[in-house]
């Protein structure tokens, strides 16, 4: 008698999933037969270290006993594991596995070769023995496991950015062979499609009826206990998956990925086995899945790799010549968006994508950066001079206000250059491969009728881990099945060409992608930030004075391997959770060496090439200097000057573009500083250009630039005014500042030394001051006035011991502007002042380089800063953020004491005609002082490059990568506008010519040379390089 057509959809979509739960009557349901018969391991012997060792060093260790169930720790140590096994003779014919379910991350070795990752949290426990035992496998091997004892993501104590528990243990809670029963697992996954159509669907769709229907009669001809009915359920489904969608179905592009991040809640030393336990395990699966494609960015990481791994290396480069290892990106890692330098991100690309050139064979055409905290609108002209004219991402899914309105369009930089931009819609970099994410990504779809092609990024992410093979079965069903999305296993090269063969319909944003998210990371970690900045400027300055050298001393030798450790040093760091400082304690630490690694070795190079290029002796001290400018514009600053008897002199000195001064006296002032003490305990100080009054605090509270007759400070406000607010994010502590923290100011008011002169006149007019944030915190602050300086600088050191509070600087103006300019990489960009629409206040917190700048018609203020990314312009308010103190994932965060320096400049015109980007690169990169040989007795100077327009700026001078007769001289238009300028040289170049980001010469044709000068042309915020031959 047939059974009932009428169906409880509750009752049938519930038993279809029990049928196959992990939780529900696994005794008699399906789960439970996925495997058979189980053994134990023959022998099991295990040593601890506190270090990350070698294969090789591991197994020539002592092995203790240890059992099934034992814990291993603490945190960060790795316990190594020798395994015994023996598959009984009786299995023939059974597909084997060897199965390992612990805490902590797993890589098992077999003969001395990585061959399986394993991870609880990656869905990894099994590694494969033989498919069908035979009488010829081995039934007896050993095998090693190296047991991290660190989740996948890490080890937070009691929440995943909580800092790293250190005393956690981590248990071995099985290791044993067991049989794979490959039909059942066929099955489940045949199960789990179907009843989630049903499920997802919903109940206004026939295709969720239908089924339904068949996951209820699967149920019905299963038989738990008979492996014969396997078929006939088989044939359901494949009936039922077999049915077809229509022509105009969106198509999903399925990509393989495993997002490691480089460093986080785990140190450096830890990603270098997450990427081998991930890579193996890809691997794994190229082997048994022909059409299985995998991307894989970060070259960082793929040199690691194949330092520490060289056979897994060469399994890599294998599958990626056969075209399913694919490498993308481009650069060396996948670094923050904001923060790193315009040359810091050429470098990023040029690095990254000469190693995939030299170790894959050509170069990535895709940027790929998935999950950083916003874009700046100079990238997509970087990655075009760098060969690159795609874009993937997907981080915008996260804003907190507005939701972004596309995910395929084109994306416009500063300068006009565009590039193809795709986020994928299913908002995520670490699919699954379920039914719902494959209908999200439709659903999700900002683009419907422009666009029916999606990007679709599965495996376990952000810790490493990768693709499973339950997800590459699942794509294997649903290709091309009704009520789906097409899907197709793809390559990105594949999915962008679909894309650009019909552009006409795509949609262009123009300008910065920002993040409405972690806007604290731009001042999270002040020590990281402050070692990012004097680390670019001082390998830039190593570089400019070092190119100088090669070409008038022949003797010297231009150090371009030690650059190139140094600047992938720098690179490394400049990571997307490193560099905003979301990253734990160790990470952070590990971040400063490498900075003082940087900062010491490139101060020995800088030494010898000052040396060999000025001669003379660093230790030498006497009356005659030698003043050093690597910047492309003249300079006349005050100095301090040596002396023998070990004072120094303060003397004010003019120096050439990109040369030196010999100074055997310094000039006179035009107008010299005069500071004087007025009655009620403030302080007067003039130079001329300007005239400053600040109070017994340190507060300014008269600003007059003298030339325009213009008063700065408003009438009762305090410019230089610190405030402290309360910061508690909702939950991302170390990235996230919420817009109801501007509720909690509190002003910095409690004196600790009310202000006293320090430098009385004369070249230079200084007070000093100090103020109590807390019974644990204070400012302590030296003020400067220089001659013929149009800005007061402030020296700041600031012990810092707080909770959950983030300290910054206000200037109150007179000026009004609907619009604040922030420098950003080889130009700027404005944002708005007012919080209008829900776009404006979102950026209540925003991130620029060197200086911000605040002007109306004819005037305005700047202010400029050696090591500071966090702004705020809020109508005629400048502010500068400067400490926070979160407390995840790094407890310890930017607790104690920091030097910095910002500096506050009124100007007459725009910012372009004051020379405020100058004057921040000035701020940035001090002269450099050398004694002169004692035998000088004559004033001179030598320049060996000058722009004549103030609007292009000459960023860059390194020696070519592939020619050592070459100098690359990079430069970019600053103010947004068309210049045609000369480049004047020195230096005997015999040709000159155009080469691209990466080097490469973009025509045979040469440049004509003139009396030594060579003519220029710009658009706006243009970046050009050129190759000068010697």
């Amino acid at each position: 008698m047939a059974g009932p057509v009428l169906k409880n959809r509750r009752t049938a979509l519930e038993r279809a999933q029990k049928f196959i739960s992990t939780e529900c009557f696994t005794d008699i349901n399906l789960r439970g037969r996925l495997f058979g018969a189980c053994y134990p391991v023959e022998s099991l012997s295990f040593f601890l270290t506190p270090s990350r060792i070698p294969y090789e060093t591991a197994v020539k260790r002592d092995f203790k006993p240890v059992k099934v169930g034992e814990s291993f720790g603490p945190t960060w140590w790795t316990s190594w594991f020798r395994v015994t096994v023996t598959i009984p003779k009786a299995w023939k014919g059974e597909e084997v596995h060897f199965v390992w379910e612990s805490d902590g991350e797993a890589m098992i070795w077999r003969d001395g070769i990585p061959v399986q990752g394993l991870t609880k949290e990656g869905e990894k426990t099994s590694y494969i023995l033989t498919e069908k035992l035979t009488d010829e496998d081995p039934h007896s091997l050993e095998l090693y496991v190296e047991l991290a004892c660190n989740g996948l993501f890490g080890a937070g104590k009691g929440s995943l950015i909580a800092p790293p528990d250190p005393n956690r243990s981590f248990t071995l809670h099985k290791a044993e062979l067991v049989i794979f029963n490959r039909a059942v697992h066929e099955l489940l996954i045949d199960f789990e499609i179907i009843s989630d159509m049903a499920k997802l669907l919903g109940t206004e769709n026939q295709r969720s009826y239908q089924a339904l229907y068949t996951a209820n009669k699967m149920v019905n001809a299963c038989d738990v206990e008979d492996p014969s009915t396997f078929a006939e359920v088989q044939r359901l489904a494949s009936d039922f998956l077999r049915q077809q969608n229509g022509e105009s179905q969106h198509t999903v592009h399925a990509m393989g990925h495993c997002h490691i991040d480089t460093a986080w809640l785990w140190p450096y030393e830890e990603t270098i086995r997450k990427c081998a336990r991930s890579w193996v395990s890809a691997v794994r699966l190229m082997e048994k899945n022909p059409n299985f494609i995998f991307t894989c960015s970060q070259a960082q990481q793929l040199q690691w790799v194949k330092c520490w791994y060289p056979v897994l290396y060469a399994q890599i480069q294998e599958y990626a010549a056969k075209g399913q290892f694919i490498t993308v990106g481009g650069t060396w890692v996948e670094m923050d968006g904001n923060l790193p330098s315009g040359e810091s991100m050429v470098r990023q690309f040029l690095q990254g994508q000469r190693f995939f050139q030299q170790e894959f064979g050509k170069y990535c055409c895709e940027f790929w950066l998935p999950d950083t905290f916003g874009y700046s609108a100079q990238l997509p002209q970087i990655m075009q001079g760098c060969g690159i004219t795609r874009f993937l991402t997907q981080k915008l899914s996260w804003n907190l206000v507005n939701e972004f309105p596309h995910h395929t369009f084109f994306w416009e930089g500063i300068d006009g250059t565009r590039v193809l931009t795709h986020f994928p819609p299913g908002n995520s970099y670490e699919m699954k491969c379920t039914v719902g994410e494959l209908l999200n990504t439709v659903k999700n779809n900002k683009d419907k009728g422009r666009v029916n092609d999606s990007a679709f990024l599965f495996g376990f992410g952000d810790g490493g881990g990768g693709p499973t093979q339950d997800m590459l079965d699942r794509l294997q069903r649903v290709q091309n099945t009704d009520g789906l999305p097409r899907v197709k296993q793809s390559s990105p090269e594949a999915f962008f060409s679909i894309l650009e063969a019909d552009t006409t319909m795509l949609c262009t944003w123009v300008g910065e992608l920002f993040l409405e998210l972690h806007n604290g990371s731009y001042t999270s970690q002040a020590k990281i930030k402050k070692g990012n900045r004097k680390c670019e400027c001082i390998l830039r300055s190593i570089e400019v004075v070092s190119s100088l050298a090669s070409v008038q001393k022949e003797s010297f030798e231009y150090p371009s391997s030690q650059l190139q450790n140094l600047w992938r040093l720098l690179l490394l760091n400049q990571f997307h959770d490193v560099l905003p400082g979301s990253c734990i304690q160790s990470v952070v630490e590990d971040a400063v060496k490498f900075y003082e690694e940087i900062q010491s070795g490139g101060n020995e190079l800088l030494k010898e090439a000052i040396q060999c290029l000025l001669g003379g002796s660093v230790q030498e001290t006497g009356k005659n200097i030698n003043v050093l400018n690597t910047l492309s514009w003249e300079r006349t600053e005050v100095i301090s000057m040596p002396r023998l008897e070990g004072d120094e002199v303060l003397a004010l000195v003019k120096v050439p573009s990109v040369g030196f001064a010999t100074v055997t006296s310094p000039l006179v002032p035009p107008h010299p500083v005069i500071v004087s003490s007025q009655g009620n305990g403030s302080v007067l100080m003039e130079n001329g250009i300007l005239k400053v009054v600040f109070d017994s605090m340190g507060r300014m509270t008269s600003l007059t630039h003298l030339l325009y007759k213009r008063e700065t400070i408003p009438e009762g406000c305090f410019g230089n005014q610190f405030v402290l607010f309360d910061d508690i994010p909702l939950y991302w502590d170390a990235w996230d500042v919420m817009d109801y923290h501007l509720e909690t100011r509190k002003p910095v008011s409690q004196v600790l030394k009310s202000l006293e002169v320090v430098c009385p006149g004369g070249v230079r007019g200084s007070v000093r001051h100090s103020i109590r944030i807390s019974d644990t915190s204070k400012i302590r602050q030296e003020i400067i006035l220089d001659a013929c300086c149009p800005y007061i600088k402030f020296k700041t050191e600031v012990e810092w011991q707080e909770a959950h509070k983030f300290l910054k600087v206000e200037f109150p103006t007179t000026v009004h502007s609907p619009n604040a300019t922030y420098e950003i990489q080889f130009g700027h960009l404005q944002r708005p002042t007012h919080w209008n629409t829900s776009w404006d206040w979102a950026r209540f917190e925003v991130w620029g380089h060197k200086w911000a700048d605040l002007s109306e018609h004819g005037f305005g203020v700047a202010l400029l800063n050696d090591c500071k990314y966090g702004y705020s312009v809020h109508q005629n308010v400048m502010t500068l953020s400067l400490l926070r103190a979160p407390k995840a994932p790094d407890a310890t965060a930017d607790m104690g004491h920091h030097h910095f320096t910002y500096a506050f400049m009124p100007h007459a015109g725009s910012f372009q005609e004051a020379n405020v980007i100058q004057f921040a690169y000035n701020i940035n990169y001090p002269l450099h002082i050398v004694p002169a040989e004692p035998s000088v007795s004559a004033s001179s100077f030598w320049s060996a490059f000058s722009i004549q327009s103030p609007a292009v700026i000459l960023e860059t001078i390194k020696q070519a990568e592939d020619r050592k007769n070459a100098l690359v001289i990079r430069l970019y238009e600053s103010h947004g506008s068309t210049v045609s300028t000369w480049l004047h040289t020195s230096l005997p170049f015999k040709q000159a010519m155009w080469c691209d980001l990466l080097e490469q010469p973009l025509a045979t044709k040469t440049l004509p040379i003139t009396d030594f000068q060579i003519q220029l042309s710009f658009t706006p915020f243009q970046i050009r390089s050129l190759l000068l031959i010697f």
